[in-house]
Formats: structure tokens, sequence, C-alpha cells
């Protein structure tokens, strides 16, 4: 499942980096890999994490093109290479995750209508946690939906709820555009930012050469009110009782010993779901499963290959 010979750090032939105008006009910048076959297998929306910029997950792009899928992505509002909406320089900022909603909504149903089927969308972290939003207000229908290390809770010394005080309290003086913390992925925390990701040193450094041949793809911490948002997105998720109606099969891949978002939290979610299967990594595995070892990621893309082909069927 590994292609020594792709080039992790090169746009693909026959890929386009576009800029793609949401309903009010802010543009977030997209990537498109048509199937190259007569017959596609069908198309794949793939939904970053937080921070996150879509060449990160090329040679994951390259193995399902290689298989005949349409793959497509495009990095969030306010990260990435879809600009910024803070002056304050690479803090990712968002008023309301609701704008990422209408985003995501806007975006799916053009790529729905635009690309072969059977559709499937996957979200990893953040791009999880709205897309499971997205399956269960019903902003949109995929064939199968795949989450990796979805950001349904985040690890934090203190509970939830206490967390989420705190976060409103010292979000709600001053700027709540402001950055949230400085460096690193999350606060108070004696790891690196590579440990907390993944044990593939290599792969962390792709991240790297990207940020640094264009500094604008470089997304630094959250926003105080990012935070705030997140918390409360991922509170009301949680509890809405829609999770126990909503029919997409769902695979969903979880690392138990994943240090910035909370797997119990995961799993305790996951299993309101009435069509979900929950495939589970331990401390071989860090946030990013798709850019482990070889050995890990090679697992993970396996578990997705067989859940596609038992759930996403071509007609």
């Amino acid at each position: 499942m590994t292609d020594a010979s792709f080039d992790r750090r090169a746009i693909p032939n026959g890929a386009r980096v576009t800029r793609w105008p949401a309903a009010d006009g802010w543009e977030l910048r997209a990537f498109a890999w048509p199937a190259e076959s007569s017959q596609p297998r069908g198309s794949i929306l793939f939904l970053t994490g937080r921070g996150d910029l879509f060449e990160k997950y090329l040679e994951t792009f390259e193995h399902w093109h290689r298989q005949g899928w349409t793959v497509t992505s495009f990095d969030w509002r306010g990260q990435g290479g879809s600009g910024r909406l803070t002056d304050h320089p690479n803090c990712g900022h968002i008023d309301d995750f609701d704008h990422f909603i209408a985003d995501f909504e806007t975006f799916a149903k053009e790529w729905q209508a635009a690309t072969p089927g059977p559709h499937v969308v996957m979200g990893h972290s953040m791009g999880g946690h709205l897309l499971l939003r997205g399956l269960v207000e019903g902003i949109i229908r995929p064939d199968a939906a795949v989450l990796i290390a979805p950001m349904l809770g985040v690890r934090s010394i203190v509970p939830p709820f206490l967390a989420e005080r705190v976060a409103k309290l010292l979000g709600g003086v001053g700027n709540s555009a402001r950055p949230a913390w400085k460096g690193n992925e999350k606060p108070h925390t004696t790891e690196t930012r590579e440990q907390l990701l993944t044990h593939d040193r290599t792969r962390y450094e792709d991240e790297l050469f990207w940020q640094q041949s264009d500094s604008a793809l470089l997304t630094g911490p959250p926003s105080w009110r990012w935070v705030i948002e997140a918390f409360r997105s991922m509170r009301e998720l949680r509890r809405n009782p829609k999770l126990k109606e909503m029919r997409v099969p769902v695979l969903g891949l979880v690392a138990d010993a994943d240090q910035l978002v909370d797997a119990k939290a995961a799993h305790t979610t996951l299993a309101k779901l009435p069509d979900a299967r929950v495939v589970r990594f331990g401390k071989e595995s860090a946030h990013e499963i798709l850019r482990e070892v070889d050995k890990v990621r090679n697992r993970a893309i396996g578990e997705i290959d067989l859940f596609l082909s038992a759930r996403a069927q071509q007609r």
C-alpha cells in the first residue's frame, strides 16, 4: 500500500488545485484528482483536520486514485491555503462552527452532482467531527463515511464541562480571536508536536516541507473563539438524539493512545450509531493514523478498503 516511487512533496500529474467560492464569496483552496478510468470506482471527499492542508494526504490519495477513485479535498475556511479570519498571523480562527458546516454543505452538494458514484466522505479529526455533524444534521447523505481519529472530545486533565467553562472564562477576556496558546497542538504538554501526531519522522517532515514552501499554508494554534466553539459543537453532537437515527454506514478508526482527541468520547459516540464499525489502534498510533509508520498506516488503509468494498459498491 506504500508506493516508494510516489513523490509526496509534489502535486501529482492530473490533479488540480483551484479556488472554490463559498456562498458568501470567501474562497477555499480545493484539490481535485479525477479518476483516469473510463469506469471510475467512485468518488471520495476527504475532510482534513484543524490546521491541516490537503497536501499532507497526497500519499493516501494516490492509493485510492490508483484504485480508480476520483479524490477531492479542500482546506477549511481560515486555515491552510484558505486564508485567515483574524489579524493574528497563522492563527486558526472561526466565529462559529456553523460556518464550517455551511461551507461543507455547499461544497459537498456540488461535489456529489459533479462526480461519479458511489460517493464516500472521509474526515480526519476536526474533519471527522464536522462530517458526523453533517450526517446527523442531514446536510449530506453519501453511500458511506469514514471517521479517522474523530474530534468528538479532546484530551484534557479536567472533565469536559470544566474545560469548556475555563475556555469560556479565559477566552471571554479581551479579543477572542487571539491565539489560545503558543505553538504545539495543545497547551501544557511536554510532548513535541511530532510526538502528538505520528511516529513516522519523514511523513511528519512532509508537512514541514509544504509549510516552508509556502508560508501561507502554515496554521498555528487556534483562537480562543475556535476553542470555545469546538467545545460547544462537540458537546451538542455527543448529545444529539439523531445519532441513533443516522443510517449511513460508518467506519471509525480510533487511536486509543491519542493525546489530542478523546478516544473514549469517540467510542461512546460511535456506539450510538445504528450502522458503525470501529477499528481500534493501541500505543502504536498517535493522532494521525493515516500518516503513521507503514505497519499502522497499511492496516488502516486495508480496513478502509475492505469497508468500501462491502459498503460502497458500484451500481
